[in-house]
């Protein structure tokens, strides 16, 4: 065999071994985090229980239900409806993995948007995952994107008609969990996702239904608590007790003419309060430098802390950096406190949550202690 033969063999083995090894580890991003459900969690199921078009695919997010078996209100907590926002389907789990329920009920959903994590947004350079120590081993999350995966709905159309509002929006937004409500059963695959979460809403008669998020230090609504009008009274109560803690809460209303958005739909469509949380985090903003997976957990970033020295534009970022244990911690307080003000405004629809971690115990211990 003459010498330039072996040379394009050699070539093509070694294109072949790569694209093998390429292939693997494309594939392996379809294979779900470990969420290990805790001894609060009775049941087991999945979005495909409320539209069943999505049994199969990597939409089908799991679903948990933490049950007294005592009358109470139902509550609803969606994580990762955007998975590069990682602070809320953390949260999530956590409530998954170390909560009980002593009255009511409790369902969470901490990877609602599950084709988004098996994806990262192309050109931000983030990281795949990260890692925290729990206390037996060590666990890792997926990092995600903040849409569904844009393979099974290629291509974006260029201009996103929401449904049915007929509201145009650019067209990566198809891909858009909270810009999908109230979704439909035969629509893309994000509008399924979102049918499905109504479905759910409904069939189960949810209360109080809560979507966690994160957004970049330098947007306006930050630290917010949003809410449709009917849940004002309810948030307005909740921000105050916040305030006598030291804990700053921005409250927002949900805009009527903005269609779409978790409470905007699930308040004027069902029965549910709807409440949305965002908090500070330096991942997704446009002034951070180095992007890896030490930014998701500490939050720490030298431009955001010169930026907020120099006080030349409106961000929300504090100078010992947005920890994600802190970010957690705010929204597991948040939603305490909104669950405790519930109670006041209708007490016959109680929700009793036992092992809630404290503010300061996710501080001081962080997010890992409070997992499987």
């Amino acid at each position: 065999m003459k010498r330039h033969h072996i040379m394009a063999v050699v070539l093509l083995v070694a294109v072949a071994l790569v694209c093998t090894l390429a292939a693997r580890e494309f594939m392996a991003m379809n294979q779900p985090d470990e969420i290990i459900p805790g001894p609060g969690v009775k049941t087991v199921g999945a979005l495909s229980n409320y539209l069943g078009n999505l049994a199969g695919t990597s939409s089908n997010a799991s679903v948990y239900y933490l049950d007294s078996g005592k009358p109470g209100a139902t509550v609803l907590v969606l994580g990762g409806t955007h998975p590069n926002e990682p602070a809320g389907f953390m949260t999530a789990v956590v409530l998954t993995e170390h909560v009980s329920v002593l009255e009511g009920r409790l369902i969470v959903i901490p990877q609602v948007c599950a084709s988004g994590f098996t994806c990262t947004d192309p050109l931000e350079g983030y990281p795949q995952s990260f890692s925290l120590q729990s206390k037996s081993k060590v666990r890792t999350f997926r990092f995600g994107s903040r849409g569904s995966n844009p393979i099974p709905e290629w291509p974006d159309p260029l201009v996103f008609l929401q449904y049915p509002s007929g509201q145009q929006l650019s067209g990566n937004e198809t891909r858009n969990l909270n810009r999908s409500y109230p979704g439909r059963p035969d629509g893309t695959v994000t509008e399924r996702i979102a049918y499905a979460v109504m479905q759910l809403i409904d069939r189960e008669k949810v209360d109080y239904a809560f979507d966690l998020h994160e957004a970049a230090p330098e947007i306006p609504i930050i630290n917010a608590i949003v809410t449709h009008e009917k849940g004002k009274d309810i948030a307005a109560n909740a921000l105050f007790t916040l305030e006598t803690e030291n804990l700053q809460f921005a409250l927002e209303m949900s805009p009527v003419n903005f269609h779409g958005l978790s409470h905007r739909e699930w308040g004027d469509r069902s029965a549910a309060f709807p409440f949305l949380m965002e908090t500070s985090n330096p991942i997704q903003g446009r002034l951070r430098g180095k992007t890896d997976a030490t930014l998701v957990l500490r939050g720490t970033d030298e431009k955001y802390k010169e930026a907020a020295q120099l006080g030349t534009m409106r961000i929300t970022y504090e100078l010992t950096g947005e920890p994600l244990a802190r970010r957690v911690a705010r929204h597991l307080r948040g939603l305490q406190a909104i669950l405790s003000a519930s109670m006041e405004s209708a007490p016959e629809k109680r929700i009793v949550l036992d092992g809630l971690p404290t503010y300061e115990q996710v501080l001081e211990q962080g997010v890992g202690a409070y997992l499987q």
